[in-house]
């Protein structure tokens, strides 16, 4: 491995007694289940929720990759494990879309309900990601023409929703980040196989549905 040098050598050498569960969750994703992670850029220290990036006001504090760039995520295990070694406390960020999963993720209070109305709907999902401020739904990989197709068919999509798709990132569990704990809200199913995920269309015709069905306000954040 090359030699990193200047600032990205001192940004990626900050070694504390970190977190363990943090890179055996990375080294689960990347190499039992094939997600290309990488490190987040976490909080300052002492900072409390402040972003470690030198953006004062950023929106998503900690959970963003910022050196290494999003391109430089793999399931390389050489790699994640010398990430984790060097910055145990880092943030776990999946790089969506490719042969990744990407995700669907609306605010967390409309998440929990659209989910139990889905529960009664007998509609299988996969994993869900969640964090105090939203839930990701995981979906199977799917282009950006394919998903401006089936936002087209909808008569209304509300605006709260989001896609992770081709180019984008969340965080995964165990992380913490500015927004607070990353958890499981439905746990991918125990074994070294990558966790199922449905299409896309099931997912955004359910979630629309159910929001649309139970009343749910799900306002723009």
């Amino acid at each position: 491995m090359r030699e990193i040098p200047g600032r990205r050598r001192r940004f990626l050498s900050r070694r504390t007694n970190g977190r363990p569960e943090l890179i055996s969750a990375a080294l689960t994703f990347a190499t039992a289940w094939q997600w290309p992670v990488l490190p987040g850029v976490g909080l300052r220290t002492g900072g409390g929720a402040l972003c470690a990036c030198p953006d004062p006001e950023c929106t998503v504090p900690g959970a963003h990759p910022f050196d290494p760039a999003l391109l430089a995520a793999t399931t390389d295990e050489r790699m994640v494990r010398w990430w984790w070694t060097n910055r145990p406390e880092a943030p776990i960020v999946l790089a969506t879309g490719g042969r990744a999963p990407c995700a669907v993720s609306l605010p967390a209070a409309a998440g929990a309900r659209a989910l139990a109305a889905l529960a009664r709907g007998d509609v299988r999902l996969g994993p869900v990601v969640a964090t105090p401020d939203r839930w990701f739904v995981l979906v199977a990989p799917y282009s950006l023409e394919r998903l401006g197709e089936l936002l087209y068919a909808k008569d209304h999509v509300p605006g709260s929703l989001r896609f992770h798709g081709e180019g984008g990132y969340l965080p995964l569990p165990p992380s913490v980040t500015g927004q607070g704990q990353v958890r499981w809200e439905r746990a991918p199913l125990p074994g070294s196989a990558a966790p199922w995920v449905p299409d896309v269309e099931a997912v955004v015709d359910a979630v629309v549905e159910a929001l649309t069905r139970t009343g749910v306000s799900a306002p723009e954040l």
